[in-house]
This record gives C-alpha cells, sequence and structure tokens, in this order.
C-alpha cells in the first residue's frame, strides 16, 4: 500500500511534511507503520501549486529516499498547497507515467488503495471516459483511472456527486462483469484552491488518513500516518465522507448513499 501526505494553508517548505518530521514521508518510505508493505520503493512524486493554475510536478521511480534532486526541490521550494505520494505497486508496472500524483488541468490526485479484480474490469471502465480523457491516459494503473473516472464524472463541477457516481460504478461494473466487488481506495486531491479527500471500502477496512490541524501551524495536514509521535496533534478521517479543507470553513458530504 503506498504512503501520501498533503498540505494547505501558509506557504511553506515542503521540506517540512516531505523530509523533516521524525516520521516524514520519506521515512515512511523506507518503514511505514500502517501498511501491509513497510517499504514504499516503487517511485514517488510531488505536484504544488504556485503562481500558475496548473501544479508543478516532479516524479521518477526511484525509491523516495535515493533521489537527490528531491531532496533539493523539496528544501527550495514553497507552496501554499502541495501532495506528495510515494508507491507501492499493487497494479502497474513500475514506470514514470504510474507514479503519483497525476494531474488534469488544475487538478492533482493521489491515491492509495486496491481495485480487486482490475484487469476484469478495466476495459469496461476505459471504454466508459469520454474521448478527451481516455487520450490522456498514459499508464497502467487503476489510481490513474480512478481519477480519470472523477474527471469524467464532473468533479470539476460538484466533486461530491462526482465522487457518489465513481464509487458506484465501481460496483455496478464489477456485478455486470460477475466480479466480487472488493474495494479500497483513499483518495487525496486538489482543485488548486482546496484539499479533498475520502476513505472508502467495500469490506470496511479502510486504508488509513490521519488529519492535523496543529502540525503545521496555521495549516492543514493530511498523511496515510501521523508525522511526528504526538497522537493529540492527529484525528482519523472518517470513512464514507468526501471531507474538504481550506479557505473557509471545512466541508464534509455524506458518501454513504455510492
Amino acid at each position: 500500500m503506498c504512503r501520501l501526505a498533503a498540505y494547505v494553508g501558509p506557504r511553506r517548505a515542503l521540506s517540512s511534511i516531505v523530509i523533516d518530521p521524525a516520521h516524514s514521508l520519506i521515512a515512511q518510505s523506507q518503514e511505514a507503520l500502517e501498511a501491509k508493505l513497510s517499504v514504499n520503493g516503487d517511485g514517488f512524486g510531488i505536484a504544488w501549486y504556485g503562481d500558475r493554475p496548473d501544479p508543478g510536478l516532479y516524479k521518477d521511480i526511484l525509491p523516495a529516499w535515493s533521489d537527490g534532486n528531491l531532496l533539493s526541490l523539496c528544501q527550495h521550494i514553497s507552496s501554499s498547497l502541495f501532495l506528495a505520494h510515494v508507491r507501492a505497486s499493487t497494479e502497474g508496472e513500475t514506470a514514470r507515467a504510474n507514479c503519483h500524483p497525476f494531474t488534469y488541468e488544475n487538478w492533482s490526485f493521489m491515491h492509495n488503495g486496491q481495485t480487486g479484480g482490475f484487469t476484469a474490469l478495466r476495459r469496461s471502465l476505459e471504454a466508459s471516459l469520454r474521448d478527451d480523457l481516455y487520450a490522456r491516459r498514459r499508464g497502467s494503473t487503476d489510481s490513474e483511472l480512478l481519477f480519470l473516472l472523477l474527471l469524467n464524472a464532473g468533479l470539476a463541477e460538484n466533486p461530491e456527486a462526482a465522487c457518489k457516481t465513481v464509487l458506484q460504478q465501481l460496483t455496478d461494473t464489477a456485478e455486470r462483469l460477475g466480479v466480487h466487488p472488493f474495494f479500497r481506495q483513499t483518495c487525496v486531491f486538489s482543485d488548486g484552491e482546496s484539499l479533498f479527500c475520502f476513505r472508502y471500502a467495500s469490506d470496511g477496512r479502510y486504508p488509513s488518513l490521519y488529519l492535523s490541524r496543529s502540525f503545521a501551524p496555521g495549516g492543514l495536514v493530511v498523511a496515510s500516518e501521523p508525522l511526528d509521535a504526538h497522537a493529540d496533534h492527529w484525528t482519523e478521517i472518517a470513512p464514507l465522507q468526501l471531507v474538504r479543507l481550506g479557505p473557509g470553513a471545512d466541508a464534509r458530504y455524506d458518501l454513504t448513499a455510492a
């Protein structure tokens, strides 16, 4: 299972989340504590927002801990909104196109989870994409396809409805094809202004995701695992809710109808 972290708030160096903490994302890439696989060495990626509406993006297939460029970039890039991901592959080869985050226009997206029976589901799910989104498919992962499905379902217009539509689409497609519906999805994504995240599992075993309002003063951090040893800094994000974090009040949307 992959590990991920994201931040929204006053500008700060990416290194303050990705590298510096005692249990930073780099540390989790080598020794995750709440995942089946303790090592997440099948690539990494960072997406950050600056003066342009579309995010900057850097990703590669090296293990995150062995890429000197990542260290330098994270120390020198400051942003008010960024996403970072280290990969342990379940679907798709180790290739740059399969590393997270994935981007489209102003959107960025990353995922930790599993799509059971993906080989059987893939063709039908891809066929549901409109032509311009299908043409943007670069890799072979369920994660990238999940992002494209959300965009196809109207993510930009109504994130709550898009999430409900796609979660239902996964179940309906599996049942139609005679595949046992087995999905575990933790997704974190952004439109460049807010962070969105949700946890979903067809079997009730939700991949971990935590929120801290105090780890980064003035900002909000979400992460697969707490970045420090202070449990009171972190609360687990409730499953079956789409959570929106960013300017103004937080918002939560019920996904149980999916």
